[in-house]
């Protein structure tokens, strides 16, 4: 598999403390391979991290409720959970992200390799779907 490369677009003016998580935000509708690499970009390096999950309405782009959402992902990382690794959270439906200047954590892009870019979740979807799954 291709690596992956990181973008920073913002530098932390405080150094970064043990204990801390990076933020995750997504619909995760249905959480994929594609997300579980994203995750494991910064768990594979030792990090926490936080999965927050937008509070949408459901509709055909997101046939989950957020707390269905919650549940799979819980799931998925019940063993990293209790370690404290990682947490989930609902969020209300942001429209943003928004910071002021030197706010102590850093804005970080993380550019997957081609395989896994191409992982969709509306191809996902739509495959569930035809399936009856959805």
């Amino acid at each position: 598999m291709e690596t992956w490369t990181k973008k920073i677009h913002v530098e932390s003016s405080l150094p970064k403390k043990d204990g801390q998580y990076s933020l995750f935000v997504g619909r995760w509708q249905p959480l994929h391979q594609g997300h579980k690499e994203l995750f494991n970009q910064v768990l594979n390096e030792g990090g926490n991290v936080c999965i927050a999950i937008r509070d949408v309405e459901p509709d055909a782009k997101n046939p989950y409720a957020s707390l269905e959402v919650m549940g799979n992902i819980m799931t998925e990382y019940d063993e990293m959970i209790k370690q404290n690794r990682v947490k989930v959270m609902i969020i209300p439906d942001i429209c943003s992200v928004e910071f002021g200047r030197g706010v102590g954590y850093s804005i970080v892009e993380h550019i997957p390799p081609t395989e896994v870019a191409e992982i969709s979740a509306t191809k996902i979807r739509e495959q569930l779907k035809s399936e009856g799954k959805l």
